[in-house]
């Protein structure tokens, strides 16, 4: 499930969360809801909430293809509230600064 939010106190950013568990068939439904949040936004940062996400491979591909949605809009992904194992998985496949905090 995805949850979308706006954050109204500065315009140039927006946040959202993503909560699990992800499939490889919510990956282009995730990435659409995403990419229309982006555009209607007009933000240059994107705040990803991804308390309670697996830390597994289908997680770090939806992470890695919302970071390339997000710069084809011009904007970046940052992500929130990772867990220690994310974090870890992101530096061993070479993501993580790809996907920073």
């Amino acid at each position: 499930m995805v949850l979308l939010w706006m954050d109204s106190s500065a315009p140039e950013t927006v946040a959202f969360a993503i909560r699990g568990p992800i499939s490889r068939s919510n990956l282009p439904g995730l990435c659409e809801r995403v990419c229309g949040l982006l555009e209607d936004s007009g933000a240059d940062i994107a705040f990803c909430d991804v308390r309670g996400v697996a830390a597994d491979a289908v997680t770090v591909e939806a992470l890695a293809r919302l970071q390339l949605a997000a710069r084809r809009h011009g904007c970046q992904v940052r992500l929130r509230h990772a867990s220690s194992e994310l974090r870890e998985l992101l530096a061993f496949m070479g993501l993580r600064d790809v996907l920073p905090d």
